[in-house]
Parts: structure tokens; C-alpha cells; sequence
């Protein structure tokens, strides 16, 4: 007895302190847990559930109003490619990347430029700084509006926008259909979007310039670096991990761009993006189809922004938070149960 007796005392020795450590992990995290649970659920709900729900759409074959029949697999994605009318997806999937492309090259040039010639010290500094950034405070409907206009298709008496000022200038051979364009609509399409992002684009890089060691420049300088020297080895260098970060954020972003296409353009064939395809789509009440093009739309962002996580852990928090404005567009198609 006196053997038993000793062998279960330290198991009831251990038992307090089990009970003890409970609860101090519950007076530790249980109230920022209790405090972030309102945001977890909605978030959990509206975004990963909507998510989860689309994916299911996706595989299934409701095609119009009426309830679902069955699951379909992957017949959805597969007649995106292969048995689409004209080819209407990989047509849209077609002007989604000239206007990606266009769009992140003019606005990280024009970024870079103007991030460039502000650091090198300018007066009026805050005034410039004002003037590039106004453009992020209008809405992309409103920004569309006006720009419709400047890309009036219209030349000579006819001419409006862009082409009448050409017109005016004795510049004729400039004057062109602009979005209207069936070549290059897509193209004319990012000006809008250039003008209304680069000055974010700017902002990042000046922020990137001011944050770089004033010692780096001083040791260039004492090591007779010229200023081409210092900028090409030194300086731009170390703008990598903004340059980055500002192509994840506008790639992102015009993969995503509807309001801005819509208010130019509407819904026409020049000008169609995955985007616009899911909300003619959804007019005709072809649920599943419009999940598929909304998964495919989600993992082409996912694409873009995971691996940019991955590589860069540390900084990664803020580009989540950004990337997260992407999942409600992509998550949005729901049907009637």
C-alpha cells in the first residue's frame, strides 16, 4: 500500500499544475481571442465561406435558377477552354494580360520617374507630391467617366477628347480610336488606370528612397562613385523589395479591374476581362459558370501574390492585408439554394 500510495503521489502532484497552466494560457490569449472572434467569424463567413461555397458551385451543373442536380467536376473549367462560345474566355483571359502588362509598366516607370525627380530635390516638393496623388482620390467610375470622353473615337469634325486637341494641334497622324481600337483597345484601355495608380506607385518609391541609409551615399561619395555610379549600384538596388511589392499590389489590382473598365467601355468584346465575363455571366443566371471563371480569376491572383508571401515572410503581413480585398470579388458569386 505504502508502494502504491507513492507512486500515485506525483501523479496527483501533477494534476494542480496542469489546471494552472490552463489558465494562464486562458488569462494570456483569452481576451485578444475574445476580441478578434467577432472578425474571425465574419471573416471566416463572408470571405473563406463564400469561398468554399463558390468552389462547390463551380463543380456543379446549375446552369440557370433551378436547384442543382449533381456534381459535374471539373466540366466547368474545361468547357472555359475548349467549348466556350468564340473562344469568349481565353479571349478575355487575352486582354487581361495586354492590359496587365501595359498597365504595371506604365505605372512603375512613371512611379519610379517621378519618385526619382522628387528625391533629387525639388521646390514645391509637397505641392508635386499632391498633384500625383490626387488621382488615387477619385473613384474609378468617376475617373472612367471622364476618360470616355478623352478617348472619344472620333476624328476630325467629329473629333472630341484627345483626337479634338490633336486635331487643333495639326497633329492628325496622332489621332486614333483609342479603346475602340481592335488591335490595341486593350492598351488604350490601361491609360485610365496609369494615371490613377502611378502616383501610389510614386509613393512607394519615394518612400523607399528616404529610407535608404544616408551612410550608403556617403561611402559612395568618399569612394569616388559618380551619381550614376552611386544610383545604379548603390541606390536602385535597394529599391528592390519596393520595386516588388509595388508590382504584387498593381498586378493584383488589374487583374481584378471592373468599375474602370465598365464606366469606359461597358460590356464589349474589345475590351472584355475575366472580371466583366463574370457579371454578364451572372445576368443570364449561369451560376456554376461564373464560379468557374471566379475560382480561375482567384487563383490567377493567388499566383501572384502566394509565392511573393512565401519568398518573403517577414513583410508579408501588409501585402495580405492588401491581397485580401481580392477574395470578396473572387468569392461574390453565390446562387439560390
Amino acid at each position: 500500500m505504502a508502494t502504491d500510495s507513492a507512486v500515485l503521489a506525483p501523479v496527483r502532484a501533477k494534476r494542480p499544475r496542469s489546471k494552472g497552466l490552463t489558465r494562464a494560457k486562458l488569462r494570456r490569449w483569452g481576451p485578444g481571442l475574445l476580441l478578434l472572434s467577432p472578425s474571425l467569424i465574419l471573416l471566416g463567413v463572408f470571405v473563406y465561406g463564400l469561398i468554399g461555397w463558390t468552389i462547390k458551385l463551380s463543380l456543379s451543373d446549375q446552369h440557370n435558377a433551378l436547384p442543382s442536380k449533381g456534381f459535374v467536376g471539373l466540366k466547368n473549367f474545361t468547357d472555359l477552354f475548349e467549348n466556350d462560345i468564340n473562344d469568349r474566355f481565353v479571349h478575355s483571359l487575352k486582354n487581361l494580360l495586354v492590359f496587365t502588362v501595359v498597365f504595371m509598366v506604365g505605372t512603375m516607370v512613371l512611379g519610379l520617374l517621378w519618385a526619382f525627380l522628387l528625391e533629387r530635390g525639388v521646390r514645391g516638393e509637397g505641392v508635386f507630391r499632391a498633384i500625383y496623388l490626387f488621382p488615387m482620390a477619385v473613384s474609378f467610375v468617376a475617373s472612367g467617366v471622364v476618360w470616355r470622353w478623352l478617348m472619344n473615337s472620333g476624328t476630325a469634325d467629329q473629333a472630341g477628347g484627345i483626337n479634338a486637341l490633336f486635331e487643333k494641334s495639326g497633329l492628325h497622324f496622332l489621332e486614333n480610336s483609342w479603346w475602340t481600337d481592335p488591335n490595341w483597345g486593350m492598351a488604350a484601355m490601361a491609360m485610365p488606370a496609369i494615371w490613377q495608380l502611378s502616383g501610389y506607385v510614386m509613393a512607394l518609391f519615394l518612400s523607399g528612397f528616404r529610407g535608404i541609409p544616408a551612410e550608403l551615399r556617403e561611402a559612395a561619395q568618399v569612394d569616388g562613385a559618380s551619381t550614376y555610379q552611386m544610383y545604379r549600384y548603390v541606390i536602385f538596388p535597394q529599391l528592390t523589395p519596393t520595386a516588388l511589392s509595388a508590382l504584387i499590389i498593381v498586378g493584383h489590382m488589374s487583374m481584378k479591374m471592373f468599375d474602370l473598365i465598365m464606366s469606359v467601355s461597358g460590356a464589349q468584346w474589345i475590351t472584355e476581362v475575366p472580371a466583366v465575363y463574370v457579371w454578364q455571366t451572372l445576368l443570364t443566371s449561369d451560376y456554376a459558370k461564373a464560379a468557374a471563371i471566379s475560382i480561375i480569376l482567384l487563383l490567377l491572383v493567388a499566383a501572384v501574390i502566394v509565392p511573393y508571401l512565401i519568398y518573403n515572410k517577414p513583410g508579408g503581413a501588409s501585402v495580405l492585408m492588401t491581397a485580401s480585398v481580392v477574395t470578396p470579388a473572387a468569392s461574390a458569386v453565390t446562387a439560390p439554394s
